[in-house]
């Protein structure tokens, strides 16, 4: 349960032009520091120390900064190609966001910025004899903080836009937002029961836009619903696809009659949802598994034929799925000023839906990826029985039934089917 204004910052933060934006200013401002104390130095240690050397230093910083921040753009633009092409081009995204290339990018452009203030300082006579001691200090410990950023920087491009590399990424983005949702089921606000009907009395608040959902503010929508004294109940999760006119809430009085809502209300509540071009990792689990399932079907494509890729995939669904088997009470995360805030949760259903229906598809002609695929419902039926049982038989059958269509070989199907009722029971 995160506020807009934290899950906008957020998202601000992980922009390439924020940090860069951050390490430019640093770099102006530690530039002209030396301008301000330079009366803090001793008149005698200039000739000390040899500080008439920062000229040529920053002269070699701001040519050779220059050159490794266009050398590193192209490298990040070609990975971001690597990444598309490779993989999906909804993983691109978190490739981008990657913290050690934005720390890397930064860090050139900060350094080639304060050079430059530095040498236009420089040329000017604003730092005088005692200024350049401070300059010549500061510029040593940017030359090691360049060094340290390009040997991190050169182990890092072993592995920007790879494959693997890229999954990982994936991988992590799926297991937070499932934790995530574990911990706050329906978004920190009371429950939703899908069998619930809400009377056709209720006031109905209707998108203005279409898109998709991405971030449901529920804490502002509790505070909402306390000050109007009504029921808000929200018809929509992060990740749906609206349209407009679309239902997004319904308002109910406390006391279940007609709320009497006016305009400036509606504009409130709506405001609290956020719809957007394009779906989102952060609180979207569904999307993570759908971009887990689709580089997966990637790799099973003729034109790739990767199914050990496939079968990493499958590996790593498990990982993430046995994150939702630990499940919490609703009672533990519901927030006391979100109570009158009704959210439904995710279904289990679902989630095997997105994960394995397009893999059991995809995969049906290849024994070795059918077989995986019983193993892991195998895998999540013994981790939580009462939470996946039911999904995971589901999937059986409709994996064998693919499996039917795709195998050419009975034997082959036979074994399949065997191991489908020695493991989970389905025949």
């Amino acid at each position: 349960m995160i506020a807009r204004w934290h899950w906008l910052a957020t998202r601000i933060a992980k922009r390439l032009w924020f940090r860069a934006t951050l390490f430019s200013l640093l770099g102006v401002v530690t530039a002209l520091l030396a301008v301000v104390f330079k009366d803090a130095v001793p008149a005698t240690l200039p000739a000390r120390i040899g500080a008439d050397a920062v000229d040529k230093i920053l002269g070699i910083i701001a040519s050779s900064m220059l050159a490794v921040t266009t050398f590193s753009l192209s490298t990040m633009v070609s990975a971001y190609s690597a990444a598309s092409s490779g993989v999906t081009p909804r993983a691109t995204s978190l490739v981008m966001e990657d913290a050690t290339t934005q720390n890397a990018l930064a860090t050139f452009i900060g350094s080639f910025l304060f050079s430059l203030v530095g040498i236009i300082a420089l040329s000017t006579g604003a730092y005088g004899t005692q200024g350049r001691v401070l300059l010549f200090t500061v510029t040593i410990a940017v030359v090691i903080l360049i060094i340290y950023t390009l040997l991190r920087w050169i182990d890092h491009l072993s592995k920007l836009g790879r494959v693997g590399e890229t999954i990982d990424r994936v991988e992590r983005a799926v297991i937070k937002a499932i934790q995530q949702r574990v911990e706050h089921p329906h978004l920190g606000g009371a429950a939703y029961p899908d069998s619930f009907v809400l009377p056709e009395s209720t006031h109905a608040l209707r998108s203005s836009e279409t898109g998709y959902v991405q971030h449901i503010d529920v804490l502002s929508l509790g505070k909402i619903a306390t000050d109007a004294k009504v029921r808000i109940y929200v018809e929509v999760l992060p990740g749906a696809f609206v349209h407009e006119g679309m239902v997004l809430a319904r308002v109910l009085a406390l006391n279940g009659e007609p709320a009497d809502v006016d305009d400036a209300l509606d504009l409130e509540i709506i405001a609290a949802l956020t719809i957007g071009l394009r779906r989102t990792f952060e609180h979207d689990p569904r999307f993570g598994l759908s971009v887990l399932s689709e580089i997966a079907s990637r790799a099973l494509s003729p034109a790739v034929n990767d199914p050990g890729t496939a079968i990493d995939i499958i590996g790593r669904g498990i990982r993430s799925l046995t994150c939702w088997g630990r499940l919490q009470a609703v009672t533990q995360s519901q927030a006391s000023e979100c109570a009158q805030v009704h959210v439904r949760t995710l279904r289990v259903d679902d989630l095997f839906d997105d994960f394995f229906a397009p893999i059991s598809r995809d995969g049906a002609a290849l024994q070795e990826v059918n077989v995986r695929l019983i193993k892991a419902l195998t895998c999540l039926a013994q981790i939580n029985p009462r939470v996946f049982q039911s999904s995971s038989s589901r999937h059986a059958k409709r994996l064998l039934e693919h499996a039917d269509s795709g195998l050419l070989i009975q034997q082959d199907k036979d074994a399949l089917r065997a191991l489908a009722v020695e493991l989970i029971g389905v025949h």
